[in-house]
């Protein structure tokens, strides 16, 4: 199996900044990619950013700018540094990777979320 344990959440204000991490331990091989994905109350779950094991990232669309993710590669761990922060970006934010395991499989695992709230 692999875990992923998310940290960094939290009350902010608006324009204020946060910075997620997410570390995955286990079975590894490589983390193949690695991600964040948010869910907003009553809305679906969103991507964020992603990020490959070369430093490649996608960006949806109204985070660019604002958000960067980063990953060492050594630890196996995540970055998701958010800055600007707006209301609209309160959501619960998950860690998601895509793991080649040593047994040989690659499946997809999702860490348990951390609350990002952003009001004054």
């Amino acid at each position: 199996q692999v875990q992923l344990v998310e940290s960094g959440g939290g009350l902010v204000q608006p324009g204020g900044s946060l910075r997620l991490s997410c570390a995955a331990s286990g079975s590894i091989i490589r983390l193949i990619k690695m991600g964040w994905y948010r869910q907003a109350p009553g809305k679906e779950r969103e991507l964020v950013a992603t990020i490959t094991t070369a430093g490649g990232t996608n960006y949806a669309d109204s985070m660019k700018g604002r958000f960067t993710i980063s990953r060492d590669n050594a630890k196996n761990t995540v970055y998701l540094q958010m800055n600007s922060l707006k209301p609209e970006d309160t959501a619960i934010y998950y860690c998601n990777t895509k793991a080649w395991r040593i047994d040989g499989t690659i499946n997809n695992y999702w860490g348990q979320g951390t609350q990002v709230t952003v009001s004054s």
